[in-house]
């Protein structure tokens, strides 16, 4: 059985934000709504370093949904719109998706949901991204979805098809000879955020 995961290279990530504006679009996401962020490990403002010239010391963070194998988001949802697939890619179901948080508070990890709290509103009077992008209602929550949509055509998610450092790499956990297993295997420094927390987090960093 399929169990997607991701490996993200924090050596080839330089935060140009290619993969957040990808995501951004192909998902047709309303203004407030993000599924994918970089984050500046540095200094107090987006690419600013932290430390004195000449020991200033700068790196980048991509975050989104981890789609553990053990999520905590969901037994805390109560309606059941939190739903994991048979292939490890949790998603949420707008049309049972209540807004209560519930997923937010239990989820060990900050800032990889968003609540669509009123009408969604956009930055285009047009539509954009895929034909099949997720739905947007007002009162419910909403995350990364790995873009089952494109997985489920064979292709890739969309914030690693325009990633300039190509630093993202995808495919099945259990498969040994996927692209994501073997660059996994060929560095030692692999590691998953906040492992302690028990969800078992299918996105690994190197660096």
């Amino acid at each position: 059985m399929t169990r997607y995961g991701m490996a993200i290279d924090l050596n080839r990530c330089f935060g140009c934000q290619t993969c957040a504006a990808a995501c951004k679009v192909a998902n047709n996401l309303p203004k407030d709504i993000v599924y994918n962020v970089v984050h500046t490990v540095g200094g107090d403002f987006a690419d600013c370093a932290s430390g004195t010239f000449p020991n200033c010391e700068l790196g980048f963070l991509p975050m989104q949904c981890q789609h553990c194998e053990n999520p905590a988001c969901l037994d805390a949802c109560p309606t059941g719109a939190t739903q994991k697939r048979e292939d490890g890619i949790v998603w949420v179901d707008s049309q049972l998706c209540i807004g209560c948080e519930a997923c937010v508070k239990a989820c060990p990890y900050e800032g990889v949901r968003s609540l669509n709290a009123g009408e969604p509103e956009y930055y285009l009077d047009v539509v954009v991204g895929e034909f099949d992008a997720p739905a947007h209602l007002a009162g419910t929550m909403e995350k990364c979805t790995f873009c089952y949509n494109l997985i489920d055509r064979g292709e890739v998610p969309a914030c690693m098809q325009l990633c300039p450092g190509r630093a993202r790499f995808w495919g099945d956990l259990d498969d040994p000879e996927s692209e994501v297993s073997k660059y996994v295997a060929a560095h030692a420094d692999a590691h998953l955020l906040q492992e302690e927390d028990g969800t078992a987090p299918k996105i690994y960093y190197i660096g």
